[in-house]
């Protein structure tokens, strides 16, 4: 065969095989068929582009299976390669905003208020809301719940981490008992949590949630499993923690079913790890590629759940946000079981997810919550403040002009770079000196200092929500900075003890 009929480097970068020792294994498997065969290069693609998308089935095909196998093994989530959707011509925005409730808006950055305000011109959007806590993100705001047509679903306004979710168990245990044993209560997260964008167990432990049917409903679950069994029990970087806290009943209430007075409590925050970040990614390019938009509204592609990759990712995000719940079970499970005590009440919730639900009026939509907190009448929630500020377990009042939501948190007020540009780690230390908490890990861009007053928050959704309870965090595990990293574990590390 002529040279020019063999496959080269560029051939396979446009087929979707893109990681260099899968490029370096193609070639040798194509060439040897090409020269064997006796076959052409424009025979070959459509063959190859199948095993590109569907590798599965390929496992035990005697010429491709090793390509089949690599493909699953190292580049988990390719996206389809003949989309015929870049030249489609973008769909046209709404002229005005419709109305929509700012809850907090003194509170509020520009650039969150355009980002929806952009949400809201979409041709599929039926309703919204602004949440106090609100600050940018990409496509809709953190803090925005916007609902669309029922069978529209857009990847973005979820979210990266799906459904990303907070966890608090109560022990029937005094409040003092935190003081007395603030090293075993340390040692306790050390001992059963794991922080890191990568972060996964040796020997995680089993879950029944792994023998769902779901997981191998589609391609890309099947092969993302792997990495969800390895990372289950863990959580991420960022705002993501587990603490040891105090909290406070503020009044006696049906749904708490605890008396008034003061408990030891659990509380975690983190979401769907590497399993819900590939679904995200994947499907949210997705949308962009079958849902052409204006520049501005790039990100708020949708997909259309009328069609195969409308249901495959109502699959995938559902399964995620069952994954996350597991996930939050098995940190308060191991670490209740080192406790020696099994909790009286666990609270829980996820924001990040989109829900199919009916608003006053009758009409069915699907509500998208990024970074807010469900709030339908009578339904318990979490709101958190910082590192050393309070959160509080909340009673939601259904508020029609929330979209039955509330804040996910205190929320921002500076960016990540902006926090690691003014704020030192003496300013740290000193605050958490100041509120009696101890510090592992963390870093600048969590400081308490880069996210706004709970309290205004919690003022400005006062017809949201209804306080329950208080918790005030003491002793607060987060991943290690990455600057930071070094031979000793993480889980030695605090910012009470470094002399930085």
């Amino acid at each position: 065969m002529k040279r020019s009929a063999k496959f080269q480097k560029k051939d396979f970068l446009r087929l979707g095989i893109y990681h260099k020792d899968l490029i370096t294994e193609a070639v040798k498997i194509v060439n040897k068929w090409i020269s064997q065969k006796h076959t052409t290069k424009s025979e070959l693609e459509p063959i190859l582009r199948d095993i590109v998308q569907k590798p599965e089935n390929y496992l035990q095909d005697e010429n491709f299976g090793s390509l089949a196998r690599n493909i699953i093994r190292l580049q988990p989530a390719v996206l389809p390669t003949n989309l015929g959707m870049q030249n489609a011509k973008a769909l046209e925005l709404k002229k005005e905003v419709p109305h929509y409730t700012i809850f907090g808006k003194e509170q509020i950055e520009a650039g969150a208020l355009e980002q929806m305000n952009t949400a809201m011109l979409l041709p599929i959007s039926i309703a919204g809301a602004l949440m106090p806590d609100a600050h940018q993100g990409y496509g809709l705001p953190i803090g925005g719940v916007l609902a669309t047509q029922a069978d529209k679903i857009i990847p973005f306004a979820v979210g990266v981490d799906i459904a990303c979710r907070m966890c608090m168990s109560i022990f029937e245990i005094e409040a003092n008992y935190l003081t007395k044993h603030e090293n075993q209560l340390k040692n306790h997260l050390l001992k059963n949590t794991l922080f890191g964008a990568g972060a996964a167990f040796n020997k995680p432990m089993p879950d029944d949630l792994f023998d769902k049917p779901e997981w191998n409903s589609t391609s890309i679950i099947r092969q993302l499993k792997s990495k969800a069994i390895q990372q289950i029990g863990t959580s991420g970087t960022g705002n993501h923690f587990v603490e040891w806290g105090i909290l406070e009943i503020l009044q006696q209430d049906d749904l708490l079913k605890l008396p008034q007075g003061k408990y030891l409590a659990l509380l975690s925050h983190s979401g769907s790890r590497g399993f819900g970040a590939s679904i995200a990614n994947y499907y949210s390019k997705l949308a962009m590629e079958k849902t052409k938009l204006p520049q501005q509204a790039k990100h708020l592609a949708w997909l259309d759940l009328n069609t195969q990759e409308g249901q495959e990712y109502w699959i995938a995000m559902n399964l995620a946000g069952e994954y996350a719940s597991a996930n939050h079970h098995q940190i308060h499970k191991k670490i209740a079981k080192s406790l020696g005590m099994f909790p009286v009440q666990m609270i829980e919730n996820h924001h990040n997810f989109a829900w199919k639900e009916t608003l006053a009026n009758g009409m069915q939509v699907m509500v998208h919550r990024k970074g807010a907190t469900p709030a339908k009448l009578n339904e318990l929630g979490i709101i958190p403040g910082s590192m050393t500020a309070p959160g509080f377990v909340v009673k939601g009042l259904g508020n029609p002009k929330s979209l039955s939501s509330a804040s996910h948190g205190a929320g921002r007020q500076m960016s990540r770079n902006e926090a690691k540009r003014t704020i030192t780690p003496n300013d740290i230390r000193k605050i958490l000196q100041e509120k009696g908490v101890t510090l592992i890990g963390g870093d600048l861009d969590e400081a308490p200092m880069a996210y706004k007053d709970i309290y205004q928050v919690m003022n400005a959704q006062s017809e949201l929500v209804q306080v329950v309870a208080k918790f005030t965090p003491k002793i607060v595990r987060m991943a290690e900075p990455e600057r930071r990293k070094s031979k000793q574990s993480n889980a030695q590390n605090s910012w009470l003890s470094e002399g930085e």
